[in-house]
């Protein structure tokens, strides 16, 4: 297939970007290197591999782009509460304007798989638990945005809404900033966690599932098109708290206290459900305790807070 990627040289893109390519597809990757990675630079000697410095708000661009794809994964957007507060006019113009601009010029016959987030669901029912018919709840403008955009995608036939998980993992573009990522930073480097609300629940996916899961859908697109999917571990619905022992378990020096006064200002609190994707026949391969073990062994390189979305 021709594929493009925007936000190709990104956390997930720099996994899912080389994994297209050993399949044999014809990807182009759009990424504006805000960053300043270098994360593809390995993938040049790929005859099927094109890759543009630009920006998807270049409408005249994302048209011609469009054109001559048949597959679109759109990666690109300002990603986390923080950086979007940081940069609200960013956020607002890539994450909601661009996207919507996408849809609008996108063929109907074209094919998106698109990420959005399973943050939207906020804080659950009474017992916290979210599948793909639970009431939206979202609480940033992150996840905001990604509702509103998932609206327009599922309005169309040739649509898929991934709404992942929070992804652990290492990435040529690494971002430490993540959940698992940062916890087990602060652990390998500090051996020592102060956490706020630890009972505060959500879901987790290893980044090379995330990955799996796109090349699953690209190879199910009729039987999974125009549907919402959670995509995450199921044995992986963990409190902060709960995180900090399985980290534990890895690093036994590892000292964690809740602070009792302070509030989290993420509220997000939830048991997710992701049965639908593993009916689809999705299984993910990479446990919690796999991507511990695997940043662990990243953290001795890297001791650097450039690897983050702040």
């Amino acid at each position: 297939m021709k594929i493009l990627v925007t936000g190709g040289a990104g956390y997930i893109g720099s996994i899912l970007v080389p994994e297209l390519l050993n399949k044999g597809h014809q990807v182009t990757v759009l990424d504006n290197f805000m960053f300043k990675q270098l994360s593809l630079n390995h993938l040049c000697v790929f005859d099927k591999f094109k890759i543009l410095n630009g920006d998807i708000r270049d409408k005249k661009l994302m048209k011609s782009l469009l054109n001559s794809n048949d597959v679109i994964i759109p990666l690109a957007a300002i990603v986390g509460a923080p950086l979007c507060n940081k940069d609200p006019y960013s956020a607002q113009s890539i994450n909601s304007d661009a996207i919507k601009d996408m849809i609008k010029m996108a063929s109907k016959n074209q094919m998106i798989i698109m990420p959005t987030t399973n943050s939207a669901y906020g804080t659950g029912d009474k017992n916290n638990f979210c599948d793909e018919n639970s009431p939206l709840r979202p609480i940033s403008k992150y996840a905001i945005d990604k509702v509103e955009i998932e609206k327009l995608l599922m309005a169309r036939e040739n649509s898929i809404s991934y709404r992942l998980a929070t992804v652990f993992g290492m990435s040529p573009r690494m971002r430490i900033d993540l959940l698992v990522n940062d916890f087990t930073y602060r652990a390998f480097h500090d051996s020592a966690l102060i956490i706020f609300e630890g009972h505060f629940k959500r879901n987790y996916i290893h980044i090379r599932d995330v990955v799996n899961a796109f090349l699953h859908a690209l190879n199910n697109l009729d039987s999974m098109k125009s549907e919402i999917y959670n995509v995450g571990l199921s044995d992986a619905n963990l409190s902060k708290l709960e995180l900090c022992e399985e980290i534990k378990k890895h690093l036994p020096n590892f000292t964690f206290v809740e602070e009792k006064i302070k509030k989290d200002p993420d509220q997000r609190n939830y048991i997710v459900s992701n049965e639908k994707i593993e009916k689809t026949g999705f299984k993910p391969k990479y446990s919690l305790s796999d991507g511990i073990s695997e940043l662990i062994k990243g953290y001795v390189m890297l001791k650097n807070q450039s690897f983050g979305n702040f």
